[in-house]
Formats: structure tokens, sequence, C-alpha cells
């Protein structure tokens, strides 16, 4: 019985040990719920590393706002340059004054990892490489990447060529949302370019057909990067990304995503947050023509929460405003916690706009109360 015993919490044991292990071989992983942008778990998630073609997110990223802007449609047909010829690494065999859609040049940057397509794209987009390279880093800027640094659209290897996980989820999430890449973000197999010369794309992610849920994103790998992944999945209205550096072989990172998934929707739950308005009494206003206003919370925020969690929050209000206030001013804060650490917040707004008071309006207020 005594030998029963032990093997039995052996096997109880062994999936937390080879989960573990699986998630040693890798660098840099994070693991977010896309919506709210919380960091579900990590491993050196702020650790500058090179990742590879992986920056091709962010030149689909670029080429999306310029569809968003009007600048592009993905019927706009691109000719390709000079710098094509003799592009190394994956290609679509383009060659100079061939032409192609911006549709057809996104599915073989995201499906085929393409490096001629890429660059076809910046200079349609921008002009010209450098140029391209400079929206990238804006862009990556706005997008809160503080410490991301693109060199070119394909992602060569380049020592001045760094980001992190947690920057990479950022830009995960923010690309899911761009309008007409979810196609060549998904699609395992395409061909394109039929009516010229045909080029057949396999996608390099091969959770693209083997993950129920899968919303795609990129597979990449490069000496200097080693093998690299950006994933995304959804279930039960939560969208969770998984990003993995520096893994050891490009099977290595498949099966770190799949666990990450798998403890991200066993173990947590997105939730909009409620709190009791009686908190929210209306808030003293002086100098003003009505003594207080009403006070509303802004749209409440979608938080990613353990599946029994209970949240606590913490409502901030000045004793009093200051006429004049308008209506939608930010006046407070709410802040929502679990065990003590801070999930979210949401701005709370004047309801109703109070002007200040006039001298004419005082005079017109005390003859209305000594006529009352």
């Amino acid at each position: 019985m005594r030998q029963i015993a032990v093997i039995m919490v052996m096997l109880v044991m062994l999936p937390a040990v080879l989960a573990g292990a699986v998630r040693a071989q890798a660098e840099a992983y994070v693991l977010s719920e896309a919506q709210s942008g919380e960091v579900l778990m990590e491993k050196n998630a702020d650790e500058s590393r090179p990742v590879g073609s992986l920056a091709k997110l962010m030149t689909a990223y670029v080429t999306a706002q310029a569809i968003a802007d009007g600048r592009l449609s993905l019927d706009t047909r691109l000719t390709a340059g000079e710098g094509v010829r003799g592009m190394p690494g994956a290609s679509i065999w383009l060659v100079p004054g061939d032409t192609a859609t911006v549709g057809e040049l996104l599915d073989g940057l995201l499906i085929g990892n393409a490096n001629d397509a890429a660059l076809v794209l910046a200079e349609g987009v921008s002009g010209d490489v450098e140029t391209f390279v400079m929206d990238m880093n804006a862009a990556a800027f706005d997008l809160g990447m503080r410490r991301t640094r693109f060199t070119s659209p394909q992602g060569f290897d380049d020592p001045a060529a760094v980001s992190t996980a947690r920057d990479m989820a950022r830009l995960a999430a923010a690309v899911l949302q761009c309008d007409g890449l979810e196609p060549s973000l998904t699609t395992w197999r395409r061909v394109i370019r039929e009516d010229s010369v045909p080029a057949e794309l396999v996608n390099e992610n091969v959770l693209t057909r083997t993950m129920d849920g899968c919303l795609g994103l990129k597979a990449a790998h490069s000496p200097a990067a080693g093998a690299c992944l950006t994933a995304a999945a959804a279930r039960d209205g939560m969208v969770l990304t998984a990003v993995i550096l520096g893994a050891p072989d490009e099977d290595a990172r498949f099966t770190l995503a799949r666990q990450l998934f798998r403890e991200g929707f066993a173990g947590w739950q997105v939730t909009a947050p409620a709190f009791a308005e009686e908190f929210l009494r209306p808030l003293p206003v002086r100098g003003g023509t009505a003594a207080a206003v009403g006070i509303r919370p802004a749209r409440m925020p979608l938080l990613a929460v353990p599946g029994d969690a209970r949240l606590d929050c913490t409502v901030v209000l000045p004793q009093y405003l200051t006429a004049p206030v308008t209506a939608g001013q930010r006046v407070g804060t709410v802040y929502f916690y679990h065990d003590g650490a801070l999930l979210g917040e949401t701005p709370l707004l004047a309801a109703d706009p109070v002007p200040r008071m006039t001298w004419g309006e005082a005079v017109h207020q005390a003859v209305r109360r000594v006529a009352g």
C-alpha cells in the first residue's frame, strides 16, 4: 500500500513537473488577456531580445493603419522595385516590375513569411524603407512598446533590433483589432498570384490548423532570436495572447503555447467589474449654480481575474469641486483590486454641467428664496 501511495503522489505531481520543464525551455514568455491587456503569466517579460521576423507583425500593423486611413485598400496593386532582386530568405518570387495586391502581399508576409512582400509593402505605404522603419518605430511608441526598436520591415537579425515579450504582446493585441488582417493571420495554406507566377504559402504557425479557437498571428525563427511565436486563441468570451521568445526549437514554442493557453483558460475569466453606486453620492460644488453634482463611472474596463476571484474596489473623490464643472469632466477614480494587486481602474465623471455662479445669478437666487 505504501508503494501504491508513493506512485499515486508521483503521478499527481507529474503534470506540474512537466509544465515547469516546458516553461524553462523558453528564454522569455508572456500570457496576456488581449482585451484588458492584463498579463496572467510571464518570464523575463521585459528582457530585451531579438525577435526576428516577428517584426513582420508591425509591418502588417502599419499597413493596416494605411488601409484604415484610406491610403490603400486590400485590392490596391503595388509594383515591386529593384530591391526585390536577390532578396534573401523566404519570398513569393517577385521580380522588379511585378505587381501584386496589398491583400496578396499581406498573405505573403504573414502566411509565407516573405521578405520581398515586406519590402513592397514598406515602399508602397511609406515611399521607401527608411521612412517605413521610422513609421514602425513611431507606431511602437504609440502602442507603449517602450523597449522595442525595429530596423527593417522583414525583421532581419540586427544587434540594434530588439523587443520584449511584453511589448510583443501589446503589438499582438493591436494587430488582432485590425480590419482585414484576420484571414492572413489564421490561414494554414494558400496559393496567391495565380494569374502570374503562383506562390504556395504554408504557415509556420502550426497552431492555425491544430488548435481550436486559434486566432493566428505568427511564428518565427532565426539564428539570433531562436524559435519565437506570437499566438492568440479565444474561448468563452476571453482572448488570450501568448508570446514566446528564444525557445530551443520549433516544437518547444508550440508545446509551451498550448500549455499556457490551457492554464489561462482554465484559471481565469474575463469580467466587467461592478461596485455599489451608493459610493457615488452627489459631490458638493463651491461657487456654482448648483450645490452638488451627480457622479457616474465611465465605461467599466474588462478585467481578467482568477476563476473564483472576489474583487475589492476603492473610490477616490475630492471633498468638493469648484465651479465651473463640465458634464463628463473627470472628478475621481475607482480602483479594482484582487488580493491587494491592482487589476484596473475607471474614471468617475461629472454627470451634469455646473456653471460658475455670477453676481446676477446670485441676486436672482436670493430674490427667489425671499419670494418663496
